[in-house]
C-alpha cells in the first residue's frame, strides 16, 4: 500500500466516522435508545436484517422498530413478540428470513435476559473471541465471515466513536473482525489489502490484519475507510 493510499484511507475513516453517517445507516435504529439493553436488542436484530438493498433494509428495520417501541427490552420481556413472530410461521418477514426464524432470535434473547443483566454478560459465558462467542450464542457457524454479526460487534465494542457505541468494555476492539461482504472484498483487493476477492473467513482475517497495521488496536476503524473509498471511487 502506498503512502498516498494510506493517507486517503486515514482521511476517509475520519470523515465517515461522523454523525452524518448514522442518518443513512442501519446503526440509526439502536441510536434511538439510551438504555444498554434496548441498544443491544435493537442493534442485534437490526444487524440481522442488514442484507440486500440498503433502502429495503432501512424500511424493514423501521417496521421492526415500530413493533418494539418505546423499548425493545420491555417488548422482549412482555412476550408480545410471540404473537408478532409466530414460531410456526414460515412465511417471509424479510426476504429469506422467516417469521419463525425471527421468533428463534427473540427466544434466544429472552432466555439470555432472564439469566443475565445484559447481552454482554450473557456472551461472557461462552469461550473464544467476540465473534466466536456471539456465534455460539446464536448457534451459527463461526467458520463463516458472518458480516452482519461482526457489524453488530463493531457497534457494541468500538470506543471513542460517534457512530459505534463502545458499550461492551469486556471485549477489545483489537479482537474484532472486519464486517466482510462482496463490496468490502472488492475494495480491499483494489487497495492491495488482500490478494483475493474470496468471500471467506480467511480473507476477512487477512483484511483485518492489514487494517490493523494502519489502525493499530482498532482494525475495524478501517471499515469507515473502506466505505469512504467506495463512495469516493464511485464518483
Amino acid at each position: 500500500m502506498t503512502d498516498e493510499t494510506k493517507a486517503l484511507l486515514e482521511a476517509w475513516a475520519a470523515r465517515y466516522q461522523a454523525p452524518a453517517f448514522i442518518l443513512s445507516d442501519p446503526v440509526q435504529f439502536p441510536h434511538r435508545y439510551r438504555r444498554k439493553q434496548d441498544i443491544e436488542i435493537s442493534g442485534l436484530l437490526t444487524a440481522i436484517l442488514s442484507f440486500g438493498n440498503r433502502k429495503m433494509i432501512i424500511r424493514k428495520a423501521e417496521e421492526l422498530d415500530a413493533l418494539m417501541r418505546p423499548s425493545p427490552y420491555d417488548y422482549l420481556l412482555s412476550g408480545r413478540w410471540r404473537a408478532d413472530f409466530p414460531k410456526d410461521d414460515g412465511s417471509s418477514f424479510y426476504r429469506m428470513l422467516s417469521y419463525a426464524a425471527m421468533h428463534g432470535y427473540w427466544e434466544k434473547l429472552f432466555q439470555a435476559y432472564r439469566c443475565y443483566a445484559d447481552l454482554e454478560e450473557a456472551l461472557l459465558s461462552f469461550p473464544g473471541l467476540p465473534m466466536e462467542r456471539l456465534c455460539a450464542f446464536l448457534s451459527v457457524s463461526p467458520k463463516s465471515p458472518q458480516k452482519k454479526l461482526n457489524m453488530f460487534l463493531r457497534w457494541m465494542v468500538r470506543r471513542d466513536s460517534v457512530v459505534d457505541f463502545g458499550l461492551w468494555r469486556s471485549f477489545s476492539p483489537a479482537d474484532l473482525l472486519i464486517p466482510l461482504d462482496t463490496h468490502v472484498c472488492c475494495v480491499a483487493y483494489l487497495l492491495g489489502l488482500t490478494d483475493s476477492q474470496t468471500f471467506s473467513l480467511k480473507n476477512a482475517r487477512k483484511i483485518t490484519q492489514a487494517l490493523a497495521e494502519l489502525f493499530p488496536g482498532d482494525p475495524c476503524y478501517g471499515d469507515f475507510a473502506l466505505f469512504g473509498y467506495g463512495v469516493n471511487h464511485a464518483k
